[in-house]
C-alpha cells in the first residue's frame, strides 16, 4: 500500500493505492456518507481484492473543508463528478491507464459510483454496491452499462427494499445478493467476509473478460 495524491482538477485528494503484481484490473472505492478512505470495512474488502490480483485505490472524495459541510456528503452529483475526475486521472497515469476499471461503492457512495459509471460507460467495466443506496442514482440507473452487483444485508430490510426497487430500473447485467443475518454495516461475524468474496468474484469475472463496449 502506498500513499499517493489523487489529482482532481485543481484539487489533490489523499489516497491509498495497492497495486499487486501481476495485476488484473483496478477497483476505485467510493465511501459512504460520513466515512473516508480509512473505513475499516472498505480497507478489509480492498485487502481481499488485492489478494485476488486486483489493484485498489481508496481516496477521500472530498477535501477536509468540503467534508465539514454535511450537505456535501449527501450531494450525489458532486460525489459522482469527483469520482469521474478520478477515473480520468487514472487514465492519465502510465502505471494505471491500461487497467480495466471497477467501482466499489458503499451507502451514498454506491449511488455516486452508479452515476459515474453511467457517465463514463466506456471506462467503467464493473460496479459493486455494499449496503448501498442505488435508488439515489435516479435516472442514471437505466443508463449504467457496466455489470452491477448489489450486496445487501438480510437484516437491513429498508435498504433491501430500496435495492430491489432500484434493480427494476436497471438495464445492464445486474444481480442482487443478500447476506443472511447482516445489518447495514455488516458487523456480524462472517458477513463482511461474504461481501469481500462476492465482490472479488464479480470483479475478477468482469474486469478480466473482453470488453464489449
Amino acid at each position: 500500500m502506498s500513499r499517493i495524491e489523487v489529482h482532481c482538477g485543481p484539487r489533490c485528494l489523499p489516497g491509498d493505492l495497492d497495486r499487486p503484481e501481476p495485476v488484473r484490473g483496478i477497483v476505485l472505492f467510493a465511501h459512504g456518507s460520513g466515512s473516508s478512505r480509512r473505513s475499516p470495512r472498505n480497507q478489509y474488502v480492498a485487502r481481499q481484492l488485492s489478494a485476488r490480483g486486483l489493484a485498489t485505490l481508496l481516496f477521500d472524495l472530498l477535501t477536509d473543508a468540503e467534508a465539514h459541510d454535511r450537505s456535501n456528503v449527501f450531494d450525489i452529483a458532486l460525489l459522482a463528478s469527483r469520482l469521474g475526475e478520478v477515473i480520468e486521472w487514472q487514465s492519465s497515469r502510465t502505471d494505471l491507464a491500461g487497467l480495466a476499471t471497477g467501482l466499489f461503492g458503499a451507502s451514498t457512495g454506491a449511488a455516486a459510483a452508479l452515476v459515474a459509471a453511467a457517465a463514463h460507460a466506456g471506462a467503467v467495466r464493473a460496479v459493486v454496491s455494499r449496503g448501498g443506496r442505488p435508488d439515489l442514482a435516479g435516472p442514471a440507473l437505466a443508463q449504467v452499462r457496466a455489470p452491477t452487483l448489489l450486496i445487501v444485508g438480510g437484516a437491513d430490510p429498508e435498504v433491501l427494499l430500496l435495492n430491489r426497487e432500484a434493480a427494476t430500473h436497471m438495464r445492464c447485467l445486474h444481480a442482487l445478493r443478500v447476506v443472511p443475518g447482516a445489518t447495514h454495516l455488516f458487523e456480524e461475524p462472517g458477513t463482511l467476509e461474504s461481501v469481500a468474496t462476492l465482490a472479488a468474484d464479480w470483479f475478477t469475472l468482469h474486469l478480466t473478460e473482453p470488453s464489449h463496449a
